[in-house]
């Protein structure tokens, strides 16, 4: 079998996937830098390989030609969502176009990839199919006065705002109305000379102009917004899993835990214990991993999936917050001696995820 990779040459990702290609005793994949696919030049794969996608995160130049820009953006800047979404859909589909004409494989769908990158299409599609996710305004707000009419419209108090085409937590406002008109924003979101900026320190707000002026400029990039799903917690830290589901089962699995609304780890966030966990929710982690599979099923051209499972205060609900195409960077966990790209070469055998 002949593997093809898309991806930023050098990255985690390509590394990490070599590496288990050669413990499954498979030739060292191929490369095709998502620079070269951002950028149109031609793209040669070889007939009969299997062509997997990676994430085109962390090259400043690749986000730069996914959003059509003249100049990168400075470290960290916040900025043209909505364009580098549809770049990337271009993207895929000039590597979907190429695998067809050349006689590849496409280990996975890439309108599935398009779906998880969308904030208010994914949730969309799990709530048509009865999966809990926390009630969602059903149209972007433009604006902060309209966010504040939307939400007093409501009655709702608490919200996360989310870029629509965010990751990595990049944007998101943990939003708390309280009494006698005060309110907080917790984020990773510094302004800074006119920009925004994704900091790795999160940080809370209370001055409603520097929040206002936050959400305009999100806004027109698009928001996907979510009434708070308040969160179990153990150790006095809020509490959240990333449940990566491989060939329709879920197989590794890394508890979040945090001070902050935000779990991600490299916002602070750190690793729980899963048994301490599953001791504390009792059926209902059982009941969360079933949901997981159900997220696979709303998703069944992915070979594999990352969930964001939140589970409730008092461990007797779960919702999903996200999906995520590219969740399956867990490096360091393993599950019977086999990290997560261990356990996605083994279920090549199921070949339903294969797509011309």
């Amino acid at each position: 079998m002949r593997l093809t990779v898309v991806a930023n040459p050098g990255s985690r990702r390509a590394v990490l996937f070599a590496a288990a290609a050669a413990r499954a005793g498979l030739p060292e994949p191929e490369i095709v830098a998502w620079h070269d696919v951002a950028a149109g030049a031609a793209l040669r794969l070889t007939p009969h390989s299997l062509v997997r996608l990676e994430s085109p995160g962390e090259d400043p130049e690749v986000d730069r030609l996914l959003r059509g820009a003249a100049v990168p953006l400075e470290h960290g800047e916040l900025a043209g969502g909505r364009s580098w979404y549809a770049g990337f859909r271009r993207a895929v589909e000039r590597v979907a176009d190429a695998a067809r004409e050349q006689g590849a494989y496409l280990w996975g769908d890439p309108a599935e990839v398009a779906v998880m990158f969308d904030k208010a299409a994914c949730h969309a599609r799990l709530s048509a199919a009865g999966i809990p996710v926390p009630p969602a305004l059903p149209e972007s707000p433009v604006d902060w006065a309209d966010l504040r009419t939307r939400l007093t419209d409501a009655g709702w108090r608490r919200v996360f705002v989310k870029p629509r085409h965010g990751s990595s937590a990049a944007g998101v406002i943990a939003l708390e109305f309280g009494p006698a008109g005060r309110l907080s924003a917790t984020t990773s979101v510094e302004p800074a000379g006119g920009k925004l900026f994704n900091s790795l320190r999160v940080r809370r707000h209370r001055d409603e102009q520097t929040v206002a002026a936050i959400v305009d400029r999100l806004a027109p990039d698009g928001l996907h917004v979510e009434r708070w799903f308040p969160k179990a917690g153990l150790g006095g830290r809020v509490i959240d899993l990333r449940v990566v589901v491989i060939g329709g089962e879920p197989s590794h699995v890394v508890v979040r835990g945090s001070t902050s609304p935000m779990t991600n780890l490299h916002l602070g966030g750190v690793r729980g214990d899963l048994a301490e966990v599953r001791a504390a929710a009792g059926p209902e982690y059982a009941a969360a991993l079933d949901t997981c599979r159900r997220v696979a099923d709303a998703f069944p051209g992915s070979p594999h999936v990352g969930v964001d499972l939140m589970l409730g205060s008092g461990w007797r609900s779960h919702a999903v917050a996200e999906v995520n195409a590219f969740g399956d960077l867990l490096p360091n966990l393993l599950v019977d001696g086999r990290d997560t790209y261990d356990a996605e070469l083994a279920s090549l055998a199921a070949s339903r995820w294969v797509t011309a």
